[in-house]
């Protein structure tokens, strides 16, 4: 397992994977468009492939973890990707890291919360927003609950 940061070298295999991963290179949060194909963060590989992938933001004092993706689960490849964020984050002067995921994303919800990340707001019916400005996000998500809600979690640098 090898982690690098995104470069202009991998961008091109990088945004293949966020739109076999999320369909699109464009995330909605909080009702607002944000393009993940120049965002910076950290891929990991395994035998020359993608096998994790985080994107993140600085959005003043805070970075915001905007992806996290790990093709192989319960291997340790989310958490050291988070890792790196963290580490950059720090090393950047931020004072947290934080999130979003929804309602349906129970296995995310878990892995942040046992990573040290609190439940900090949830956006009451926010995914319906989203879908206004971006209407490929499903009505189901996983364990096929609806998906209604933005939980954001946070964790302090």
């Amino acid at each position: 397992m090898e982690i690098t940061k995104i470069t202009d070298k991998n961008r091109n295999e990088i945004n293949d994977f966020i739109k076999k991963q999320w369909f699109s290179t464009t995330m909605a949060i909080r009702g607002e468009l944000f393009d993940m194909a120049v965002l910076p963060g950290f891929v990991c590989y395994e035998n020359n492939e993608i096998i994790g992938l985080v994107t993140y933001r600085f959005d003043g004092k805070d970075c915001e973890v905007m992806s996290l993706d790990s093709l192989k689960e319960n291997c340790g490849i989310g958490t050291a990707l988070m890792n790196k964020v963290y580490e950059e984050a720090k090393k950047s002067g931020c004072k947290k890291l934080k999130l979003i995921t929804t309602n349906d994303n129970l296995n995310a919800i878990k892995f942040y919360q046992k990573r040290g990340f609190d439940m900090t707001f949830i956006y009451v019916n926010a995914v319906e927003a989203a879908r206004k400005i971006k209407p490929s996000i499903p009505e189901k998500g996983d364990y096929d609950i609806p998906i209604r809600h933005e939980i954001e979690f946070e964790k302090l640098i």
